[in-house]
């Protein structure tokens, strides 16, 4: 039974109490009395609205709805589906021209490109990870993947893969910092003379490049980005070298996004505290974490700045960690946290003033993270401009009640449902003086794309999406969208994950494809990663390349409404059976960790035991798909039901090392993670615009309540 107090008329669970009493509020200048007074206001000022936009949601769903089910499976000319669109109100018209006018910005995101890492906040170990991850190893993330080709071999280092990591080091240097005699492979020595980088090969041809030095370091920095040339003689792998060259050191997540939503598992009181006493840790610098690796005690802290003597003079400090977002929930989902009137609290009111203060610790402190003194919040799946311009007046709300100056609360906007995507201008005008961020996400859009069209008919497979006119189309209006509205300079636009963890090689092949795009970030799965994907920032120089987009035709809002409906397919049983079953797996994989264990995120094998990264986002296009092709005669209900259990059964194979793992196949009726799964699929269609959450957070709490009941 949770425990909860009354405090100015809401009901708050004692723990939550205790927490934001005992360790968030202290250091901040808030009395406790204040602070929920104002709380409470906030809450039953603004809860009427945010139920107001849910239930907009579902008017517009049910008109399209109604439409598609008349249309009997003809896809509309997107002509005719826009002018439908804004007759509903679903599309609005476009506002006139803008500049977005967002102050006090960190130069992570108004000026430099770079990597982006997103991880679930209520893991310590994660989160200091990607906090730490603002530098990286070259020689580390060559040698311990398969960037160059293949994957090192076991037992020690292995001399001829280090040598050649060392010369494709080296042939990266000749790329990014030639020199005027030679190659950086024939370099015997690096040292600074005077204001230049003198080696026996030259100088470099370029001498503005080189960024400051430390003892061992070189400093380079081309597009704005940094890199170090680590000398060290003594080192294991510098005494081999003619240089002494031990590493070279990356400048890489220049961002990261602290998760409190899709890659977090976290339905009630105990577990919201987990994740808002984390990001309190990484706000006042205290967040540690320790584990054991390579039969060693490992304690992980945040990384220190670093410090260069500067050409011409004086110094230069770098920051040792990434600038860091913390993305809260959307305006869905409620939580047992708090109760108002009788009912759970929309989470994401209470996301953002929680998080918000929490962040005081820093803006009242060192400003570690942000020294221009800004809070930076990712919203998520908001549609279209009326729910932004909700999460505006959460914003000010909150900023009233902590005592903030306006606009000290930053938003990156989440371009991931259909109806932002199509008003996507609108939108950004509705947070123009607190904008910061745009981001497409394929796999949210995708979700949402089958969801709004799911009366219509069938939809192409999933690997056919990616390559769909609709997609591109999206992906082009995102960049040139946020480029018109002047985020050149002043804010990010982003591009989507890269899954597959384990696959660098392609990642180096195919990343690139972001800022030549015009991003100047996009999201990567790890660390390592994140150093190989800034390779790509230092080839192409984003801030040349919006300019270059700026003079193009704008994508075609008729484009992005191409519903990719497979008119005319005939799918061999084969073909159905094989986008059934990796559907279905993908679902069960997932979500049997995230009911059973509370994991929102993780590398979960697919079919054929490639490790993808997968959250709530990757299970939403899965389930609606299925969804959608049950409820058009593709499949049938036992040809669903038989491919879970079949699944179940390797996905049961696929965990039986994890000791905390409960198998699925042997009593399918028993799991509630199984039931979920099913859930998921066969009442997809009714779930609200296809999403996940609901399901899953009331077959966790069912867990949790049994686990509780039996001791």
């Amino acid at each position: 039974m949770r425990d909860y107090q009354l405090i100015s008329g809401i009901e708050v669970d004692a723990r939550l109490r205790s927490f934001l009493e005992d360790e968030a509020l202290p250091g901040t200048g808030i009395d406790p009395a204040s602070f929920w007074s104002g709380f409470a206001r906030l809450l039953r000022e603004l809860t009427p609205e945010n139920k107001r936009l849910l239930r907009k949601r579902e008017t517009l769903q049910a008109a399209i709805d109604a439409r598609n089910e008349e249309l009997k499976g003809r896809a509309p000319d997107p002509a005719e589906e826009a002018a439908f669109l804004r007759e509903i109100g679903y599309l609005v018209d476009p506002p006139a021209p803008f500049t977005i006018g967002t102050g006090n910005v960190d130069p992570e995101i108004a000026s430099i490109a770079g990597p982006q890492l997103v991880v679930p906040v209520n893991n310590a170990r994660y989160a200091l990870n990607a906090l730490n991850a603002r530098w990286g190893s070259l020689y580390d993330a060559l040698y311990g993947t398969d960037a160059m080709g293949s994957l090192p071999s076991g037992g020690g280092y292995d001399p001829e893969r280090g040598a050649r990591v060392i010369a494709w080091g080296r042939a990266f240097l000749d790329e990014i910092a030639p020199l005027t005699g030679g190659s950086h492979a024939d370099v015997a020595g690096y040292r600074v003379k005077g204001d230049a980088l003198v080696t026996s090969c030259g100088t470099l041809a370029d001498p503005s490049l080189l960024a400051g030095w430390r003892d061992g370091c070189i400093l380079l920095r081309r597009n704005n980005l940094h890199l170090e040339i680590v000398v060290d003689p003594q080192h294991r792998i510098g005494r081999e070298d003619r240089a002494g060259v031990a590493d070279i050191q990356l400048e890489s997540a220049i961002t990261a996004i602290m998760d409190c939503e899709d890659s977090v598992a976290a339905v009630d009181a105990e577990e919201k505290i987990g994740v808002y006493r984390n990001w309190l840790g990484l706000m006042r610098g205290d967040l540690s974490a320790s584990f054991d690796k390579g039969g060693s005690r490992i304690q992980r802290r945040a990384a220190e700045d670093r410090v260069y003597q500067a050409p011409g003079g004086g110094t230069l400090t770098l920051k040792g960690r990434s600038l860091l977002f913390v993305r809260n929930v959307g305006h869905l989902m409620t939580n047992p946290m708090i109760r108002l009137d009788g009912e759970e609290v929309q989470e994401g009111l209470v996301d953002a003033v929680v998080t918000s203060l929490i962040a005081l610790q820093d803006l009242n402190g060192r400003r570690a993270n942000s020294p221009a003194g800004s809070i930076y919040i990712v919203k998520p799946k908001m549609h279209g401009p009326e729910e932004a311009a909700f999460a505006n007046r959460l914003f000010d709300r909150t900023e009233d009640l902590l005592g903030l100056p306006r606009h000290t609360i930053k938003i990156g906007v989440m371009d991931e449902e259909r109806r932002t995507s199509v008003n996507l201008a609108a939108v950004i005008a509705e947070v123009r003086d607190r904008i910061v961020f745009i981001n497409t996400g394929f796999l949210d859009r995708t979700g949402d794309e089958i969801h709004t069209s799911m009366q219509l008919g069938p939809m192409i497979r999933k690997g056919e999406m990616k390559c769909s006119a609709w997609l591109k189309a999206y992906e082009d209006n995102n960049v040139d969208v946020g480029l018109a509205c002047g985020f050149h300079g002043r804010a990010q636009i982003g591009k989507g994950m890269w899954a597959i963890p384990d696959r660098m090689a392609d990642m180096l092949a195919q990343k690139i494809a972001h800022p030549q795009a015009g991003a100047n970030t996009a999201w990567v799965p790890s660390p390592t990663a994140a150093t190989l994907h800034a390779i790509h920032y230092h080839r192409v120089d984003v801030a040349v390349r919006q300019r270059e987009l700026a003079g193009r035709p704008p994508a075609r809002l008729h484009e992005i409404l191409t519903i990719p409906v497979a008119s005319g397919r005939n799918w061999s049983p084969d073909e159905v059976r094989e986008e059934l079953d990796n559907n279905a797996q993908g679902i069960l994989g997932y979500v049997v960790r995230w009911i059973d264990q509370g994991v929102g995120c993780s590398k979960v094998p697919d079919v054929h035991d490639v490790g993808l990264m997968e959250d709530r986002a990757t299970c939403r296009i899965s389930s609606q798909h299925i969804a959608n092709w049950l409820r058009h005669g593709i499949v049938s209900r036992s040809e669903v039901e038989a491919s879970l259990e079949r699944m179940a059964r390797v996905v049961d194979a696929q965990n039986a090392v994890d000791p905390f793992y409960r198998p699925m196949a042997p009593d399918p009726a028993a799991s509630l993670a199984f039931q979920a799964a099913s859930a998921l699929i066969f009442g997809g269609e009714r779930q609200p615009s296809g999403y996940t959450e609901p399901l899953l957070h009331a077959h966790r709490l069912k867990l949790k309540a049994a686990a509780q009941e039996a001791g």
